[in-house]
């Protein structure tokens, strides 16, 4: 009983000085600006989630994709439906209609879809318009509408911007006259911009920049896309240059590519996988991955400027 007693007292004397030495003003208020700071750095730099096989597709649904008096820049696919109905609408990259690349990138989408969803918010706001933000993750509770405005993302060039719509279970994002631009009036670079959607996503005569994650439909018209239109369910584009964002600097995905047969990359020598990401991260000469250059491999979301150009050259020659 003594040695109990003497232990204890021990202890309430190790946990007064520790009180003590560490002071009220080394503890951190819950939600500080502090924590804000380090979430942001988190969710919208290294961490940005992996894409995988959906990295390459300018365009990809779950149901059908329509595409009408359009350019498409990037890879177009459709899973588990099966319909891509094209009317003068030349794609430049692959086309896979309900086939294994389609479900692969489908259910690499589900992933990446999941992965943004939860991702902690920086700051929740309630319009776009005139607005300049910083890199980070800001979220809207419900539907967000855009019709005239301009939004302005100022920051680095590794920044990354995250827009997460309709966190509270629905919401939609509809923009018309929409721009997004940096302070010099310039898009900003297309694969550091992120719009994650709980429904669906409308845009009209838009100068839009970015990859949309949608949960449902999703409508392009007119305007001009620098992006990629990922939806759970539809995707239609109408009158719009749609020029998709290869995102293999981003979270480890990888383009698609051509194979020796000339075709959409199911030659076994030139399959882009995530994992056949070089051991040294660099250019695709490791001894270990030696069809990494083939297939447009790049350090990371440093290669954000010229990243774009060797991934369509990777897949779309």
């Amino acid at each position: 009983m003594y040695r109990r007693t003497t232990l204890l007292a021990a202890l309430v004397a190790f946990g007064s000085s520790a009180l003590v030495a560490c002071g009220p003003s080394s503890v951190q208020p819950k939600n500080s600006s502090s924590d804000r700071a380090q979430a942001a750095t988190s969710a919208a730099g290294s961490a940005t989630p992996a894409f995988g096989g959906a990295a390459s597709f300018a365009m990809l649904a779950g149901t059908a994709v329509t595409c009408t008096d359009s350019t498409v820049i990037g890879d177009v696919g459709v899973s588990p439906g099966t319909s891509i109905a094209q009317t003068s609408c030349p794609v430049t990259g692959t086309i896979n209609a309900g086939d294994s690349i389609a479900a692969a990138a489908q259910a690499d989408f589900a992933v990446a879809y999941a992965a943004f969803q939860a991702l902690p918010c920086t700051q929740t706001l309630t319009t776009l318009d005139g607005l300049t933000l910083a890199p980070g993750v800001y979220c809207f509770d419900a539907a967000v509408t855009s019709t005239g405005g301009v939004l302005t993302l100022d920051g680095p060039p590794a920044g990354t911007w995250i827009f997460k719509v309709g966190t509270l279970g629905t919401g939609a994002l509809t923009g018309t006259n929409f721009s997004v631009i940096t302070p010099a009036g310039t898009p900003p670079p297309c694969d550091s911009v992120f719009w994650w959607v709980a429904e669906g996503a409308t845009l009209t005569d838009s100068s839009f920049t970015g990859t949309i994650l949608a949960g449902a439909a999703s409508t392009v018209t007119r305007g001009a896309f620098g992006g990629n239109v990922l939806a759970m369910t539809a995707v239609t584009v109408t009158g719009t240059a749609l020029t998709g964002c290869g995102l293999g600097g981003v979270g480890g995905g990888q383009p698609s590519c051509t194979g020796k047969d000339g075709k959409d990359g199911k030659n076994e020598d030139c399959a882009c996988r995530p994992s056949d990401r070089e051991d040294d991260g660099k250019d695709g000469s490791s001894k270990d991955s030696d069809h990494g250059a083939k297939c447009g491999h790049h350090d990371g979301p440093k290669d954000r400027d010229h990243g774009h150009d060797d991934q369509r050259g990777a897949g779309h020659d």
